[in-house]
């Protein structure tokens, strides 16, 4: 969507999609970082019938500018356009009315709602989820997403659900940053078989250092890393702002027609906001998923350049790995390591002498994937391999689960 003060120009219609459909839905989490995970914010939309939303937490957008996409709606604060049903929900609700305003086309066709928690809360990195149950019809452009404050688009904007009326399927999440904005945006899309509208879904990001990855329903369609932006600068390392909107017409979803509502709601069941349970500093095995396995160095060898192994989870010092808030992660005092801090699908995952660079910086996601900073790749188990000795390797992250690893 588009900024507080600066909304701009968009066409996704046209953005190039990087798009990664990965049908993996998400791992368990253990008991140790389900209890290490912890809601920061939440919403559950509890007031009665009417209640307007609580204003120490949300603020309007209000006017009929077109926010930089030729939007048709006029956005009204109070409870004209946003409200709560009494029945557990948000509703965002455009109306095919002028409400007396003029905008930027002059007297308005719509009236619609957009709210935002910018000044009011913020988050960098965690869990962020929506239950929504998105409109029906031509022109209609229901939102869930993020800002990251100051000028557009450098500081930054996250897309954790679009969904416009002429292509009712399908659910995009999308990043904006320095390079890579409006029609030449960094997303990925999921065509779910059946218009969104028909249900409500849960929308997510699991947000960490150097990776974002978007959720439906639990099952992953998308990711991106340092390295889809295309050379351009990851600007995804500080504090966001939500909003919520449901816009009108616009470059993106173009125009409503005859047959569009004139009453049309989005509903939110919920928004919640959560720490993402891989917390750092703490000492574990990492088991993988498929292997049933723990990640080893062979006979404790600590010499630079020991390739690592899956093997018997043993509670051995060979398999207690430390994730440090460097992003590191060691083992008898050395890191795990990229062999020659290489970036190609089958590069040697090894034991060196801690040096500070790229090729050991990694991420423990929500989804239980490691990720390697430097190479935007994923600690992989080669050749699906479940017997002891198994070697690691670096490879594009496919969501398998030879890729996927949890805290024991």
């Amino acid at each position: 969507m588009g900024g507080i003060h600066v909304r701009r120009i968009r066409s996704l219609a046209s953005a190039t999609l990087i798009a990664s459909m990965f049908a993996t839905g998400l791992v368990a989490l253990s008991a140790q970082d389900a209890a290490q995970a912890a809601v920061v914010w939440n919403e559950d939309f509890s007031g009665a019938s009417g209640q307007g939303v609580d204003t120490s937490k949300w603020n309007f957008d209000t006017g009929g500018g077109g926010f930089g996409n030729s939007e048709l709606e006029y956005y009204n604060s109070g409870t004209s356009n946003v409200y709560q049903d009494g029945q557990g929900h948000l509703v965002v609700e455009a109306r095919r009315e002028s409400g007396g305003h003029s905008c930027w086309y002059g007297t308005c066709q719509w009236t619609s709602g957009r709210i935002q928690t910018a000044g009011k809360f913020t988050q960098l990195y965690g869990h962020v989820e929506a239950r929504i149950q998105v409109p029906k019809g031509a022109g209609l452009w229901p939102a869930f997403w993020m800002l990251g404050g100051g000028t557009w688009p450098n500081g930054g904007e996250i897309d954790i659900m679009e969904n416009v009326g002429r292509d009712p399927n399908t659910v995009y999440g999308t990043i904006h940053g320095p390079g890579y904005s409006g029609g030449n945006a960094v997303g990925g899309t999921r065509n779910i078989g059946q218009p969104l509208g028909n249900a409500y879904h849960a929308f997510a990001i699991d947000w960490s250092p150097n990776l974002i990855i978007w959720t439906i329903d639990g099952s992953e369609y998308f990711r991106a890393g340092p390295g889809n932006v295309r050379g351009n600068q990851w600007v995804y390392n500080h504090g966001f702002f939500i909003i919520l909107n449901l816009a009108m017409g616009g470059s993106f979803p173009g125009s409503p027609d005859g047959g569009t509502p004139s009453v049309s709601r989005m509903l939110v069941d919920y928004i919640h906001v959560s720490t993402s349970g891989t917390s750092t500093g703490t000492t574990n095995a990492l088991r993988g998923t498929e292997s049933g396995r723990c990640i080893d160095v062979p006979g404790a060898n600590a010499a630079d350049g020991t390739r690592l192994q899956v093997y018997d989870c043993n509670g051995t010092g060979a398999q207690q790995w430390t994730i440090g808030s460097d992003g590191t992660v060691r083992a008898l005092g050395k890191c795990m390591d990229i062999a020659g801090a290489g970036t190609a699908n089958g590069t040697a995952v090894q034991l060196f002498t801690c040096n500070g660079t790229n090729a050991q910086r990694f991420t423990l996601s929500a989804t239980g994937d490691l990720v390697n900073a430097g190479a935007n790749k994923c600690v992989d188990v080669a050749g699906h391999g479940t017997a002891n000795g198994s070697l690691l390797q670096l490879w594009d992250c496919s969501g398998a689960a030879n890729q996927k690893w949890t805290k024991v």
